[in-house]
């Protein structure tokens, strides 16, 4: 059965894209610790990130690295914290997520509730930098 970032990438399931090549794809989460966290996954199904590749795996560090610069021009932060974790979803995820303090990074924090226009919002300010 696909992973649900496979549906997402198949168009099955809707999401706040934020960039995408023929290899990656990176959006919105929306069970987001911080305004403008985004996942940034590559098209190719695996469920562990070392698992990935070499090619693949050092495409999804360049790709993240493109949309963690546009993260931090338009969300003001001190850094865009990275967060590989892969337990959540079977499908190889790396995290950006826009921070001010290390608690920032703390994945059992409390998640922000954001309407569809916010979400909105965020891509398109997001991708004016991509």
């Amino acid at each position: 059965m696909p992973s649900i970032f496979s549906r997402i990438i198949a168009g099955e399931i809707p999401c706040y894209k934020i960039a995408e090549n023929e290899d990656y794809i990176a959006f919105l989460d929306v069970f987001p610790l911080k305004k403008g966290h985004t996942l940034v996954i590559p098209k190719k199904e695996v469920d562990y990130v070392f698992d990935l590749d070499d090619s693949t795996y050092l495409g999804l560090m360049e790709f993240a690295k493109q949309v963690a610069k546009a993260l931090k021009q338009s969300i003001p932060c001190n850094r865009i914290g990275v967060s590989i974790i892969g337990l959540e979803v079977p499908h190889a995820h790396v995290h950006l997520i826009p921070i001010n303090t290390m608690n920032d990074m703390n994945l059992a924090n409390e998640k922000l509730k954001l309407s569809k226009e916010e979400f909105e919002q965020i891509a398109s300010e997001i991708k004016q930098y991509i």
